[in-house]
């Protein structure tokens, strides 16, 4: 563990990332390929929670402009995160990963409820915990679970692993030629330019805990082990 710069962390997936090329739904050898690269990380003895988000199945702003109420389309989107969380845990343990679920939704059934002793306890026995549901309430984001759970696991890093983006840019690079990647900003300068990292909410969360954020390209194999070795990748957001 002597050259692991972050020995624990919570690592926010998109639904997105376990889609593939199709986008939408869950693709199978997607999700292996995800769960091959976390086990490598875990296999360091790095302590890896996991907050998987659900736009691969449904967006509840999507629902709402379609006319639905806000909190309906939310909750439904909450359940698309724990099918998400299901399939990952299932491909993690067929390659030799303990890992458990929880869920800020109780279900019993299929997964524990979220217990923050309990999950921190799992961390120290080697388990992957992996968020589902959110956090539990409509309108906030997986990014702000994302923040809400590393400050209560006291993790040293989120790590936002993106599909096919390699940091912060001043504009989306794929609209736009003359966007400026950044290597690293402060939280309250994401919140001041106005940057689609993370929700304002995840943001000034993770300000106020004094959490760093690394911004990284996921499709690149060996990312998350270089982001956690300390390598400098993508973008870092540290410090007010």
């Amino acid at each position: 563990m002597s050259d692991i710069k972050y020995k624990r962390v919570v690592m926010k997936l998109s639904g997105e990332a376990l889609a593939g090329d199709a986008g939408q739904g869950i693709n199978p050898p997607e999700i292996r390929k995800v769960a091959e690269e976390i086990k490598e990380v875990h296999d360091l003895g790095v302590q890896i929670a996991i907050v998987v988000g659900g736009g691969n199945m449904w967006r509840g702003e999507s629902g709402a402009q379609m006319g639905m109420e806000r909190a309906q389309a939310d909750y439904i989107g909450m359940l698309g995160t724990v099918m998400n969380a299901l399939a990952l845990q299932d491909n993690l343990e067929s390659i030799g990963v303990p890992t458990r679920v929880q869920t800020a939704i109780e279900m019993r059934q299929v997964a524990e409820p979220y217990i923050r002793r309990k999950a921190m306890r799992h961390l120290e026995k080697g388990r992957i915990v992996i968020f589902a549901a959110g956090t539990g309430s409509p309108y906030f984001s997986t990014d702000t679970t994302s923040a809400l759970r590393a400050s209560e696991i006291n993790a040293d890093v989120i790590l936002m692993a993106k599909n096919g983006v390699d940091g912060v840019y001043s504009a989306d690079p794929r609209k736009d030629a003359n966007a400026v990647k950044y290597d690293k900003l402060t939280h309250m300068e994401i919140i001041n330019k106005g940057l689609q990292v993370m929700d304002t909410t995840a943001s000034s969360l993770s300000m106020d805990n004094n959490i760093p954020l690394v911004v990284f390209n996921m499709n690149e194999r060996g990312n998350i082990k270089k982001v956690v070795q300390g390598e400098t990748i993508g973008t870092t957001v540290e410090g007010k």
